[in-house]
């Protein structure tokens, strides 16, 4: 049973990478070849797969596949399907603005070490120090930058959330029940104030026991 469980989780994370590969490749071509309008359009595809078969890893989180905390993945992975779906997808106008570049750049590096580590990691045992040494360092820069680009975009998107009155609820009618997605992004954008500290301080006390462990053993 234990081989089999590495085996999938082998093949799961290699799959992701491979998918979040693509899409750094898809947008480094295309801010070189036509600029950041053009980002959007050229990782789409992939971009939504890759991120949406994360949602994998809350349910390995839940059956006890992996050690992580469901507490720490659901909310990141939240919001990165907010953003994927709830923003670039659901409006379009948000799709040329340079924090879609900085976005993808950041996610996909991030994820691009992570997976390859994890991989790795359940192919052979164990990995490489520099491998080890990146996946705990690595969000010292591309969280900041990830995370800033996810607010950005959320508040850009707001005036064509605002005027489209798309995923609204009105009242009357047969439920009794209105909603807003208007006012739904923004205490989604003031979660991220508390939310974004809290994730930054767990990760530094993630990278500093693995790190720690890494030098004894």
């Amino acid at each position: 049973m234990a081989a089999v469980k590495r085996a999938y989780l082998a093949v799961y994370n290699w799959a992701v990478f491979f998918g979040w590969a693509q899409v750094l490749y898809f947008a480094v071509e295309a801010l070189l070849r036509s600029g950041h309008e053009d980002v959007y359009a050229a990782v789409e595809r992939p971009l939504q797969l890759a991120q949406t078969a994360a949602v994998l890893e809350i349910l390995h989180g839940l059956v006890g596949l992996v050690r992580s905390p469901v507490s720490a993945t659901l909310p990141q992975i939240g919001s990165r399907l907010f953003v994927t779906w709830g923003i670039l997808w659901s409006f379009p106008e948000t799709r040329t603005h340079i924090l879609v570049s900085s976005l993808v750049i950041s996610w996909s590096i991030t994820e691009i070490i992570r997976y390859s580590f994890f991989g790795t990691k359940e192919l052979f045992g164990s990995a490489p120090s520099s491998l080890l040494w990146l996946r705990y360092s690595s969000f010292l820069v591309m969280y900041p930058t990830g995370i800033s680009s996810e607010v950005g975009l959320i508040y850009i998107a707001l005036q064509f959330i605002k005027a489209s009155e798309k995923y609204c609820i009105r009242m009357p009618n047969k439920w009794n029940y209105s909603f807003d997605y208007f006012y739904a992004s923004i205490l989604v954008l003031l979660v991220y104030v508390p939310g974004s500290p809290h994730m930054y301080t767990y990760m530094l006390g993630q990278r500093k026991k693995a790190l720690a462990k890494s030098k004894t053993a």
